[in-house]
């Protein structure tokens, strides 16, 4: 099944106009997330990736990310397009967050903008923003796009958008 389009409002893009296969690009929106009190990751110097369909994903440096609040997670997978990932858990006093976060160490050479760089759920912590603006985590639980109003959809994610 092909997906109807969204109307685009002014000052939005489409989701349906990203590229496949997808990109990596640098971007100097600020990225924010906070979970119990604690910010767990603030940079203007993230990454984030663009593929049809889906709200971009965006990638934070280590060095602007609370490294301490950091565990690595067990498991991995592998992206068609970026290599094979590894999971971080963020741990916040005495609660976890399992898996809400991932890298490539040695990301595929079209992506290689990513190593040092850890992307994460949103759905998850307290509050995630891009430029002081709440995000919606995309729909299903397994891809990771940030949903902000300047983007309009459908996203893939939910039941039925597999084959998308």
């Amino acid at each position: 099944m092909t997906p109807r389009r969204e109307s685009v409002a002014p000052g939005q893009v489409s989701v349906w106009d990203f590229p496949r296969p997808a990109i990596a690009e640098p971007c100097d929106r600020r990225i924010r997330i906070e979970h119990l009190g604690r910010v767990i990751a603030d940079t203007t110097r993230a990454v984030r990736t663009l593929e049809t369909s889906h709200p971009p994903g965006y990638y934070l440096p280590q060095d602007d990310i609370a490294m301490e609040l950091l565990r690595p997670a067990p498991g991995r997978s592998l992206c068609e397009w970026k290599g094979q990932a590894r999971y971080w858990d963020v741990v916040v006093g005495d609660t976890v967050l399992p898996r809400v976060g991932w890298s490539y160490a040695d990301p595929t050479p079209a992506f290689r903008i990513l190593a040092g760089h850890i992307a994460f759920y949103a759905g998850p912590f307290d509050r995630c923003t891009v430029d002081g603006v709440t995000v919606t985590p995309q729909p299903g639980g397994f891809y990771g796009g940030w949903i902000t109003p300047d983007l309009a959809g459908p996203f893939k994610g939910p039941p039925g958008t597999m084959g998308w």
